[in-house]
């Protein structure tokens, strides 16, 4: 039994509410009434994993395209992983926080192929999939795997994970595409 399914499933079933009912929800207004929820891999503990996070000095600037301009982020550090290693990023823009995209085997098939995000701290999924654990070590939780907003419509602008988070491995985790 996923250890964690109470959460796990508060967090799909508030996403699933967002996303039918929030003016701003990223799902096009006309498609809306007919919105029944995402579709989610099965919770999964196999993908609950520990990682060391190694220092990786960096930045990375991303347009968006939108009003939102360049982002700048900081290299928070590797993490690595069994997927292969990962890329954690400090967000310097509105708020600040973690941000980890992910993309991975599954995006393009089964998942958005443009990846997905682990955490996005500023858009509140803090201590969800990624949990400091102290020291160098995190305990990432891939079954929180989520599609950025652009999954949804085309209006949305979403920084997508760069090269150093393109992982060969699929990680059958979290939130399947939309369409």
């Amino acid at each position: 039994m996923y250890l964690e399914a109470t959460d796990l499933g508060d967090f799909r079933k508030r996403r699933d509410d967002l996303f039918a009912t929030h003016p701003q929800s990223p799902i096009p207004a006309a498609e809306r009434s007919a919105f029944t929820g995402l579709r989610y891999f099965p919770a999964d503990d196999s993908t609950v994993v520990e990682a060391r996070l190694r220092p990786s000095p960096g930045s990375l600037d991303v347009d968006t395209g939108g009003p939102d301009g360049v982002i700048h982020y900081t290299s928070a550090g590797v993490l690595e992983t069994p997927y292969g290693e990962l890329s954690l990023w400090w967000i310097a823009a509105y708020g600040g926080g973690l941000f980890l995209p992910v993309r991975d085997a599954t995006c393009g098939d089964t998942t958005y192929g443009g990846g997905r995000y682990l955490t996005d701290t500023v858009k509140g999924t803090h201590g969800r999939g990624v949990i400091w654990l102290g020291g160098d070590r995190f305990r990432l939780d891939f079954n929180y795997l989520y599609n950025p907003s652009c999954a949804y419509d085309p209006e949305w602008a979403c920084p997508l994970a760069p090269p150093s988070n393109r992982v060969a491995a699929p990680i059958r985790a979290g939130e399947q595409s939309y369409r």
